[in-house]
């Protein structure tokens, strides 16, 4: 964990001579949802490439870059474009942008996600407001020696998702005659889509909507004691008995015409905080 420590300290050297501000707000962007970046007032952006320790984004359609500006006068930092596991990257890979986020001062993280629809009463298109997850990952990134410097051995995880900034998002939506769901997410590793058998068992355990991601983040996030407060995009329909395929294609053009829901949303809510 010295090593970690260390290594965020780099990380955060590079930044610094871009910029010395506090960014009170993190967000990080989920696939075809990367246009939130365009509501940014930019003053910084720096490429992963160039920041130490970080992972390279690999998947379609996340580009790859650390912004950091203002939306409605708040300072924010947003990753534009995640990482994922099935990258081959580990849990404290994924996550390591979230700790750097925190000793830039971010104390509330937005996250998206594209994902697919489980529950029956869902549309593809539809907003959902994560309220819980389910982590099928097979992996956690606390896994290993504990810093306490960083946050405890064992976060509570009773509200994963703050319940407060749903309540925002929810009258926000309300506001703005938005219709969003509410619901379960649960990662799976991928980066294959699932069998029929598998959308079968995910909803069985409680879950309305399935993707590869954000729990991570969300984890450590928690870890760190920062508020959290997910949406998703419900990009296909996994209803076994009419199940039909889809391709990245497909998913990321669903992504980006629910895009400015979600963006409002987001928007606002920054707004209000």
């Amino acid at each position: 964990m010295t090593d970690l420590l260390n290594k965020i300290d780099q990380t955060l050297e590079v930044i610094k001579q871009k910029t010395s501000k506090d960014y009170p707000i993190g967000i990080i962007l989920g696939t075809g949802l990367g246009g939130l970046v365009n509501e940014i007032s930019i003053e910084h952006e720096i490429d992963y490439s160039d920041l130490p320790h970080f992972p390279l984004s690999t998947a379609e359609s996340h580009k790859g870059k650390l912004i950091f500006g203002q939306i409605n006068g708040k300072d924010v930092v947003a990753m534009q474009g995640r990482f994922h596991f099935y990258e081959g990257y580990s849990m404290q890979q994924i996550t390591y942008p979230v700790r750097v986020m925190k000793f830039l001062g971010v104390h509330t993280l937005l996250v998206s996600n594209a994902c697919g629809g489980m529950n029956p009463l869902f549309r593809r298109g539809d907003v959902m407001l994560m309220v819980d997850h389910i982590n099928l990952l097979g992996d956690n990134p606390l896994i290993g020696k504990n810093h306490d410097d960083l946050g405890p051995r064992f976060p509570d995880m009773s509200e994963p998702y703050n319940l407060e900034l749903i309540k925002l998002a929810e009258e926000i939506a309300l506001e703005n005659k938005i219709q969003v769901q509410k619901g379960v997410y649960v990662a799976v590793p991928g980066p294959n889509l699932e069998t029929k058998a598998e959308y079968r068992f995910l909803r069985q355990t409680g879950a309305d909507v399935v993707g590869m991601s954000t729990i991570p983040e969300n984890i450590v996030a928690n870890h760190m004691g920062m508020k959290v407060l997910g949406i998703s995009i419900v990009t296909d329909e996994c209803f076994p008995d009419t199940l039909k395929p889809v391709n990245v294609k497909e998913i990321i053009e669903t992504a980006v015409k629910a895009e400015p829901k979600m963006t409002l949303i987001m928007k606002e809510v920054i707004k209000r905080l």
